[in-house]
């Protein structure tokens, strides 16, 4: 196994001072050798280096608070059915395993429920891939009770397909009579109809979470504040930049997945607009499917938004590979990539040299005006102002100016505009009447016309 070296600037493969040990992990990141298929697209796993996939594996152990006593490449020629890696290397790491008393081996990979027991059985220690390490990090981050329920779900999908026959001597009751009768119900049978029975419930409940949801998103339609969401990849900074921009204390921290529930803020532009700032989860390369379903009420804030921020690390090595993670996940919510509600924020240029950053700043200005990127450093608060001006102008470009003329004595009408739309000014005139310029969603500035007949 060819071994990571470790990172000059920052011991990484010390526990993080967050929590107590959980457990003296190894880290292996198997690499497959050979290209995909002719023809084959490449995915996010093969734009990645090995060893900056080995480094993201490590962090996500950190994050749990595993101590990280060695981590590594393998390198494969193909995927062994019964066990993922070649046996030689399955014997090398067990002497490793014993030789450094570890209590759990991450295996960066999608591993089979069958290859899991049987490393297992071969290492004599827990053994955990790539989806199991995620879920048991959101397990720990969250902290509403809809966080909660959408992790629970996941969590059983996923314990649901790990169910494998290895306690047969453990059947309930046997058919028929003497010897020649079939099995009855076994143990296994008997846990996937617990975790079925209770996945069940989890959805009910969730339906009801949906719900309520939808009455909050509705209510905040008929308010006129725009919603904007930040997506990205986890510790690209977006809850540092929701921090900057809300002046609020949601936990930043540089480790992966530091938040978890979505937070929302109430936010005024200089231009007088009030908006709802969303913070939403972050997403990660090979995403478990049943996360991305679990927790699509919680993404629903992200298909509702008016303007999507996608949050970039761009002092990132991987920086093109994780926007391209984001794209996907964004994909399967319905969301294109070349959606108008989106706005490309590249992150932490306050870590670029000044080489860097020149090339950086002059690659942002020779982009279209309509699709420009804006450079920030959400910790300094370099370029929010310049953010702060796109998001007015993205806003202002679907939303609707209207002037009306309405009678002063109109109470009720003028309450109406205030609460479906946003109003600009208000003036009397000469004649006596009250000129009223709002500003409205297409689908409010229908309503405004409609009401005062323009």
């Amino acid at each position: 196994m060819e071994l990571r070296r470790r990172d000059q600037r920052a011991d990484l493969l010390s526990p993080t001072a967050s929590g107590a040990e959980t457990g003296r992990a190894i880290v292996i990141e198997p690499w497959l050798k050979k290209p995909p298929p002719k023809g084959g697209t490449r995915t996010s796993t093969d734009v990645r280096t090995p060893e900056a996939r080995l480094e993201e594996a490590v962090g996500l152990a950190r994050a749990i608070d595993l101590t990280v006593v060695e981590a590594g490449l393998v390198t494969l020629n193909d995927i062994r059915p019964a066990t993922y890696i070649g046996k030689g290397k399955v014997d090398e790491i067990a002497g490793l395993v014993k030789g450094l008393s570890a209590s759990i081996v991450v295996m960066d990979c999608p591993v089979s429920p069958v290859q899991q027991r049987n490393l297992e059985k071969a290492w004599n220690t827990k053994v955990i891939d790539r989806t199991g390490l995620i879920l048991e990090i959101f397990g720990r981050r969250a902290r509403t009770r809809e966080g909660a329920l959408q992790v629970e779900l996941a969590h059983l999908t996923y314990q649901k397909s790990r169910l494998v026959r290895s306690w047969t001597h453990l059947e309930r009751q046997r058919g028929g009579f003497g010897f020649l009768g079939g099995p009855g119900e076994t143990q296994i049978e008997a846990d996937r109809r617990v975790i079925e029975d209770r996945i069940a419930r989890i959805e009910a409940e969730l339906d009801k979470v949906k719900r309520t949801r939808k009455l909050h998103r509705d209510s905040r339609k008929r308010v006129p504040y725009p919603i904007v969401a930040l997506v990205g990849y986890t510790n690209a900074g977006k809850s540092t930049l929701f921090n900057r921009m809300t002046a609020a204390s949601v936990l930043s921290a540089d480790m992966l997945f530091a938040t978890l529930d979505p937070t929302l803020r109430a936010v005024d532009l200089p231009q007088g607009v009030r908006i709802i700032l969303s913070d939403t989860v972050g997403f990660i390369s090979d995403l478990p499917t049943m996360l991305v379903a679990a927790f699509r009420a919680t993404l629903e804030e992200v298909i509702e938004a008016d303007i999507i921020l996608h949050v970039r690390d761009v002092s990132h090595q991987d920086s093109d590979a994780q926007s391209h993670d984001v794209e996907k996940v964004l994909t399967e919510l319905g969301i294109a990539a070349s959606d108008r509600r989106l706005i490309e924020v590249w992150n932490k240029i306050d870590r670029l040299d000044s080489e860097g950053r020149a090339r950086l700043l002059n690659l942002v200005e020779r982009q279209p005006s309509h699709r420009r990127t804006v450079a920030v450093s959400a910790l300094s608060g370099e370029g929010i102002d310049r953010l702060i001006e796109a998001i007015e102008t993205r806003l202002s470009e679907t939303r609707q100016t209207l002037e009306l003329s309405i009678d002063p004595a109109d109470g009720a009408g003028l309450s109406w505009l205030y609460r479906h739309s946003e109003v600009l000014s208000k003036d009397l005139r000469d004649d006596g009447r009250l000129a009223v310029t709002v500003r409205a969603d297409p689908d409010k500035a229908a309503q405004v016309r409609a009401k005062f007949s323009i």
